[in-house]
């Protein structure tokens, strides 16, 4: 059993770390689950989730190979943002819409990003991209893909100032609303080629 490592103590007080394992994630599952239930209620997503199912998110994540999982903790244990990276063959949903556009064995796909809203505006968004890419195996992964909103502002500006390109390719996602609905929103690729990558 690893231990959750800490990367970075930032200036502000806030620290990320890195988690390996259910085990290792223990001390911060039932903020992890508080904080993915705030941040996903919000604009633009407007989802709703129930703690178990933020919970079997978390763990099917940590039991995914070669996975990078940060969060971002205030005090000992309060998670306030996260980042989480699989490759890409893992998730055969979004693979299936790529299919022909990358090397899906060499691809890494950053699957979750989140900062809760007191918490952004101070650059944890960028800074949990960027440490996931640096942490990515870049002998074994050659791209970077991300799926997000369609709608151009805000983190799609930011991904594009990363170096991200838009891939031009769209997935409708089926979701269930806070007003208890289920509908799909629009989300879009991006890509980035790795330091090493072709």
């Amino acid at each position: 059993m690893m231990r959750a490592m800490t990367l970075v103590e930032r200036e502000d007080g806030l620290r990320i770390v890195r988690v390996h394992d259910p085990d290792d994630a223990a001390p911060y599952r039932a903020s992890f689950a508080g904080a993915y239930q705030d941040i996903f209620s919000g604009p633009p997503y407007f989802e709703r989730f129930y703690a178990s199912e933020a919970l079997g998110i978390l763990d099917g994540f940590l039991r995914t190979p070669d996975h990078v999982t940060l969060l971002v903790l205030r005090g000992d244990a309060r998670v306030v943002a996260f980042g989480v990276g699989v490759p890409l063959l893992s998730r055969p949903d979004i693979a299936r819409s790529l299919r022909g556009l990358v090397p899906p064995r060499h691809v890494f796909y950053l699957a979750e990003l989140g900062v809760q809203d007191a918490f952004r505006g101070r650059g944890l968004g960028k800074q949990l991209v960027d440490l996931r890419l640096h942490l990515v195996d870049t002998q074994r992964y050659t791209h970077a893909l991300l799926r997000t909103t369609a709608s151009r502002k805000g983190a799609y500006e930011m991904y594009m100032h990363m170096g991200f390109e838009d891939m031009g390719v769209y997935m409708e996602v089926p979701a269930r609303r806070v007003d208890g609905t289920v509908t799909t929103d629009r989300r879009l690729f991006l890509s980035k080629v790795l330091a090493g990558g072709a």
